[in-house]
């Protein structure tokens, strides 16, 4: 009988165990949810998620492209968020289209993610939080070395900066609140890095000083050239200052690029070349330009002697299409870069605005004296005919005044030159029967046979 309570107390400290067990993971999931989760692991309550699936769609396409979901989701594992959202209509119509193109570009993504983190302050600021008196309160942001002032006007509006907030508490979670701003708030370091991107010294096309005047007859110098303003092109073709064959001489350049520094053809070069690294799908191209052949130097080269130049670049997929015989032949894969090479500066509007407007354009390549053609097709533009035609398929990849890159799905080849010969007339000599010279006495006797009827009897007559 006594062995009843034993088992009665040992079932009730058992049962008390396992209520304290249950208490304590209720306990520590909602502090989980309270704080917002552990570093990467965010629940659908968090700031993140609500800004992702909120009406800010401009902003949350701009943190998707930067980079920035994994940054954000370790700020708010540590701490709550204050999120400062510019509205849609900021980003989309009141925003330069040339600073957001700057901001798009790969090679600029470090001032795209500074100026999205400058807008995120690590701590929770809400309405109740706001500072009440119009002097500012200074607040440090997710980037590095930027504060936000945060201030009341008079009319008891809130203020951020410059701007003003239009939708505060716009929404809430555990882990954060978002504020909508009337406009975006653009950090010093991101504006200098914009107005820096190029000196208008790099990208004006200046021709050197003391560049010879060039007769385009005989392509001698006639003169030396006075000093000629900025914005003139190089006096020589293109094709003349290329580099020549090994069975050739020198080709006269137009004047000494590099000491003068008016270009840095051999940086640019280098940048369009890591801007097709990094956007993706053109290493073969870039591999071939620098290693393969020498044609990265010798476009750096024109560049700096004041040239500008268009590429068609085509993808790795079409690369990959070309066979063995295509490219075991000497000097092919220069031939095959030359075509995709055009002396002028066109980009993906210049070049559909033309075709719009034109029907066919005709293009010079580098690869003389070949042309390729460009037509529109299906709303884009097309390179060459037939079965070798190419679309322009990723435009703008690079555009820095100097050097455009666009990029296309195919290898574009010439049209074969289609030699006529001409046929050559085989003329016959007229066969011309000559009668013998008859002298007066023979003409004489031949007149008095024919009276008789007798003529017909001398061969002479």
């Amino acid at each position: 009988m006594g062995g009843a309570p034993i088992y009665g107390a040992f079932s009730n400290v058992i049962l008390t165990l396992i209520l304290l067990f249950f208490s304590s993971s209720l306990a520590l999931h909602g502090r989980g949810r309270a704080g917002g989760g552990s570093a990467g692991q965010i629940n659908s309550n968090s700031i993140l998620v609500a800004l992702l699936d909120s009406h800010y769609t401009e902003l949350a396409e701009l943190v998707e492209k930067a980079l920035l979901l994994q940054t954000l989701e370790e700020a708010v594992g540590k701490h709550n968020i204050t999120i400062f959202a510019p509205k849609n209509e900021a980003l989309e119509r009141d925003l330069d289209s040339e600073f957001k193109r700057f901001l798009l570009e790969p090679r600029n993504l470090e001032s795209l993610q500074a100026l999205l983190l400058s807008h995120i302050i690590p701590s929770r600021i809400d309405s109740v939080s706001w500072p009440e008196s119009a002097e500012s309160t200074r607040h440090g942001t997710l980037s590095e070395g930027h504060h936000l002032n945060l201030s009341r006007e008079g009319t008891g509006e809130k203020a951020v900066d410059r701007a003003r907030v239009i939708h505060p508490d716009a929404l809430t979670r555990p882990d954060g609140v978002i504020h909508g701003i009337e406009r975006l708030l653009v950090p010093q370091s991101v504006q200098d890095d914009f107005n820096n991107r190029r000196s208008l010294r790099s990208i004006t096309a200046v021709k050197p000083e003391g560049a010879p005047e060039v007769d385009p007859r005989t392509h001698r110098l006639k003169k030396p050239a006075p000093p000629t303003k900025p914005g003139s092109p190089p006096a020589l073709p293109i094709f003349d200052a290329m580099a020549p064959g090994p069975s050739l001489a020198p080709a006269p350049a137009p004047g000494p690029g590099g000491p003068h520094h008016h270009f840095d053809g051999e940086a640019q070069v280098k940048d369009f070349i890591h801007t097709l690294l990094h956007y993706g799908g053109y290493n073969e191209m870039a591999d071939i330009l620098v290693n393969l052949t020498s044609l990265a130097s010798e476009m750096g080269r024109l560049v700096s002697e004041g040239y500008v130049l268009t590429v068609l670049a085509p993808n790795d997929e079409a690369m990959a299409k070309l066979t063995t015989d295509q490219l075991s032949e000497p000097g092919a894969p220069e031939q095959i870069m030359y075509y995709h090479l055009i002396p002028e500066y066109q980009t993906e509007e210049s070049m559909y605005n033309a075709v719009r407007r034109f029907g066919k354009v005709k293009y010079d390549t580098l690869r003389l004296p070949h042309k390729v053609m460009a037509q529109e097709a299906d709303g884009s533009v097309k390179f060459g005919q037939g079965d070798g035609s190419a679309y322009l398929f990723d435009p703008d990849i690079y555009t820095d005044g100097r050097i455009s890159v666009q990029g296309i799905d195919g290898v574009l080849f010439p049209s074969e030159a289609i030699v006529v010969k001409s046929e050559k007339k085989m003329f016959s000599p007229a066969k011309v029967v000559t009668k013998p010279r008859r002298g007066k006495l023979l003409e004489f006797t031949c007149r008095i046979l024919g009276t008789f009827g007798k003529h017909a009897q001398f061969t002479s007559c």
